[in-house]
């Protein structure tokens, strides 16, 4: 009897298994569209009535010891692509309350590579195996559980790096 299509069936199910237990692990998840962009969701009118978040809206935190504060670094990997590093000051990924209603300090990170959203991030950590060739302005922006852009005193709290690709 030929194995070969239940031997493709159990690598297919393990392998992608696998992929996405260990993209959730890392607190990876991958924005099937532009969250930003209200023309996926039919229009600011039609997203607000649908009882869901609004992608468009600013948090501002007054400044102060407790306001979050952002810092990425970005490394070659030894293998292949870089290595995102994430380092917050008075602020938590929270990925058991995404989508939820705002909480003081919690929250995610979107990921840009010239302005085109890569990632919505609940970790410190992530790879990043392809990136545009060339120069690419890397930009990590912090979010709350509502999706809301946090910003302190209305100046959006984000970091942005340069590299050469």
């Amino acid at each position: 009897m030929d194995r070969s299509i239940p031997m493709l069936l159990i690598g297919l199910v393990f392998g992608g298994g696998l992929g996405f237990t260990v993209a959730a692990a890392n607190g990876v998840t991958f924005d099937g569209h532009d969250h930003g962009d209200p023309a996926h969701h039919g229009g600011h009118e039609q997203h607000a009535a649908a009882g869901m978040h609004d992608h468009g809206d600013m948090l501002s935190v007054p400044a102060g010891a407790d306001a979050p504060k952002l810092k990425i670094e970005v490394t070659p990997d030894p293998s292949a692509g870089w290595n995102l590093h994430i380092m917050t000051e008075n602020f938590r990924f929270s990925p058991e309350n995404a989508s939820r209603d705002h909480v003081p300090g919690e929250g995610h990170a979107h990921v840009y590579a010239n302005g085109v959203k890569l990632a919505r991030v609940y970790g410190p950590w992530m790879h990043l195996d392809s990136l545009p060739e060339g120069e690419v302005e890397l930009e990590v922006a912090l979010n709350s559980n509502d999706h809301r852009s946090l910003a302190v005193d209305d100046t959006p709290v984000a970091q942005t790096v340069t590299l050469s690709n």
